[in-house]
């Protein structure tokens, strides 16, 4: 998988029409959850993607401490659900992880987990802290990774 980081100022309408569509692909299509995914959060995230065969299948969004959480964070975490198998998780977060230390000075790094992928992100270091909430309908629970 190829790797790109890109500011919101970088973006070409491709690539944000791919980000756009893979967010809707997976958070509404797949997880059939209605929900304001264009939040305006994106100006002042980082972006990583991650591209296999030509094609966006990875992808990310990075806050600066205080843009989102008091900490750095990671969100909007996905893999194009055909390409799951091949560890592209693992690939976008690492790369995702390695971009906020490097350009945040940072090993503080939070992120609010669908429950489910706990072990997910446990694997990568994260541990749950606080109690679970429901997010769009979704049960979650806040990660810090040290």
């Amino acid at each position: 998988m190829n790797i790109e980081i890109l500011t919101f100022e970088e973006f070409s309408l491709q690539k944000l029409y791919e980000v756009l569509q893979l967010r809707a692909e997976v958070f509404v299509v797949e997880q059939n959850c209605p929900y304001q995914d264009v939040d305006g959060k994106d100006q002042k995230a980082l972006h990583v993607l991650g591209y296999a065969d030509g094609k966006l299948v990875a992808y990310t969004r990075l806050f600066k401490p205080g843009d989102y959480f008091e900490r750095a964070s990671i969100g909007r975490v996905i893999v194009k659900e055909n390409y799951r198998k091949y560890g592209y998780g693992k690939d976008i977060m690492n790369a995702s992880i390695k971009v906020l230390e490097d350009e945040f000075d940072t090993k503080e790094i939070e992120l609010s987990a669908q429950v489910y992928l706990k072990k997910f992100y446990n694997d990568l270091g994260f541990i749950e802290f606080g109690e679970g909430y429901l997010e769009d309908n979704i049960p979650h629970i806040r990660m810090l990774r040290n």
